[in-house]
């Protein structure tokens, strides 16, 4: 696991997300999909997206950039995007079909989505779709640009990268196109990537060294990475910074040492509970623990605290009636809870007295 102390100074971040609200008003209610996030993410670090699915993580980086389907949109909240060399822009103040975030687009940020084939058209070759995009954001020649496309194809490890251009999609195994969606996403030289739990479809082995590409990527380029998932083996293996989210917030975030190693919301402690242990001996009658319930529906969000209905922690009268507040427990890890609020617990303490 990557370490990082809190005694060295935070950069500027790459990407501050301050109040990030995206909501959809549907006939049968509105409904809040992300609910008021915090996030940063750093130029040469790794931000992991952890939750359960149905939790808003992909949310969030559609939101980023910009691709929310109709009719959700970004109604609140900055998203302070700060490129080296270049005024800091609010990405949620631009217009989602303008000439700004287009250009942001791809070339500024990329992203590499969840299914390689609902994202690469399987009528066209590699070559082209690699091409159109490096052609869309530079000025050059198209046999500049066929160079730098199969440059992009040999960086991710795909062999013979200038024969492969004239490849379809479905000619490829499934680490094979995912390779090439990395690729694409590169051939800009993005400041951020987001990459959309790229790995889920892939076998274990495949995972891997896609993982272990992205690292050393990042290492050559100094480039921010923010990587969304529900695997927390992959989080442990990557993660610089981990936010935890639940229903569209986030609940828990600092870096990755303290949330694994001094986790404080329920939800996170319930998720690291529910991994299985190699070598763990299995007592009799004991099963892997599980997080009861189900994420609730949108439009039957729970009053006050979003876990409430499934924290084996939960007061009735407060997690179910007030929103908690953000606690800074320890500098730079920060948690959503009314049982880590110094103010209640001290309350609850005298009262019982």
């Amino acid at each position: 696991m990557h370490s990082q102390t809190n005694s060295q100074p935070q950069s500027q971040p790459l990407l501050s997300i301050r109040g990030l609200k995206t909501h959809f008003a549907l006939r049968e209610g509105l409904i809040r999909a992300v609910d008021g996030v915090d996030l940063d993410a750093h130029a040469g670090k790794t931000l992991c997206i952890v939750g359960e699915s149905g939790s808003g993580k992909s949310m969030i980086a559609r939101s980023i950039l910009q691709i929310v389907p109709p009719p959700g949109r970004v109604s609140d909240g900055q998203m302070i995007f700060a490129r080296d060399g270049r005024d800091p822009v609010d990405l949620a103040g631009l217009d989602p079909a303008g000439k700004p975030i287009r250009a942001v687009r791809g070339r500024d940020i990329a992203m590499i989505f969840q299914e390689p084939m609902n994202s690469l058209s399987p009528v066209h070759t590699v070559g082209d779709q690699l091409m159109e995009k490096i052609l869309l954001h530079h000025r050059m020649s198209r046999h500049e640009a066929e160079e730098r496309a199969a440059h992009a194809l040999g960086r991710v490890g795909i062999p013979n990268p200038r024969q492969r251009l004239s490849t379809y999609p479905f000619e490829l195994s499934g680490g094979m196109r995912q390779r090439v969606m990395i690729a694409m996403a590169l051939a800009c030289q993005p400041a951020l990537l987001i990459a959309d739990e790229p790995t889920t479809a892939l076998d274990v082995t495949t995972q891997a060294n896609i993982l272990d590409l992205m690292a050393e990527l990042q290492a050559e380029t100094r480039m921010g990475m923010i990587f969304i998932t529900h695997d927390l083996g992959v989080v442990a293996e990557i993660a610089h910074e981990v936010a935890v989210v639940y229903l569209g917030r986030v609940v828990e975030r600092g870096s990755a040492d303290a949330v694994f190693y001094n986790p404080q919301h329920p939800y996170t402690l319930a998720l690291l509970a529910s991994i299985p242990k190699l070598g763990a001996r299995r007592e009799r009658g004991q099963r892997l623990h599980s997080i009861k319930g189900m994420v609730p529906h949108p439009l039957n969000r729970p009053k006050g605290c979003p876990f409430n209905t499934r924290c084996p922690e939960a007061r009735p009268g407060l997690c179910d009636a007030t929103d908690p507040r953000t606690l800074e427990f320890e500098t730079g890890h920060f948690v959503s809870c009314h049982m880590r609020d110094p103010a209640i617990v001290t309350r609850r303490e005298e009262a019982t007295v």
